[in-house]
């Protein structure tokens, strides 16, 4: 360090860069309690949208699912007239589920496959079932919150 530079003043600058480049990264961290890579699946989107229509109960089949990217929710129906809504972030590594079929959510990242009834873990890597979303069927119209 002959530029007059300290030990401190380096790490310090080192800290805040590194700092800086994970900002963004804090919904991918692990918590430390379990060793877990997992993280909570945010609502925040599905909550922004409360109150909207959705879907029509038609548009969902019997036994499967409709995914709703944008609301960030995927709306199953288990059973004839049962619609069950659950996040449609995944609980293992936060990836966007992609498809509903043979009675799971599933997403496409590692694997993990969620049961269309409860939102509870099929298949790992994830080991926490999917976060139950409001809904709310009136008629045919199935809204959120």
């Amino acid at each position: 360090m002959t530029d007059g530079s300290t030990r401190r003043s380096v790490l310090t600058t080192g800290t805040a860069a590194l700092a800086a480049t994970c900002v963004g990264c804090s919904n991918y961290s692990d918590n430390g309690s379990s060793g877990s890579s997992e993280t909570p699946a945010s609502s925040g989107a599905a909550s922004a949208a409360a109150g909207k229509v959705l879907a029509q109960t038609s548009e969902i089949p019997e036994g499967g699912g409709t995914i709703f990217k944008d609301q960030k929710v995927v709306v199953t129906q288990p059973a004839k007239g049962e619609f069950k809504a659950f996040s449609a972030i995944c609980t293992h590594m936060g990836c966007t589920v992609n498809q509903v079929t043979d009675g799971t959510i599933d997403c496409p990242c590692h694997g993990s496959k969620y049961h269309i009834a409860d939102g509870s873990v099929a298949h790992g890597p994830a080991t926490r079932p999917l976060p139950a979303e409001s809904i709310t069927v009136s008629g045919n119209s199935i809204t959120l919150g």
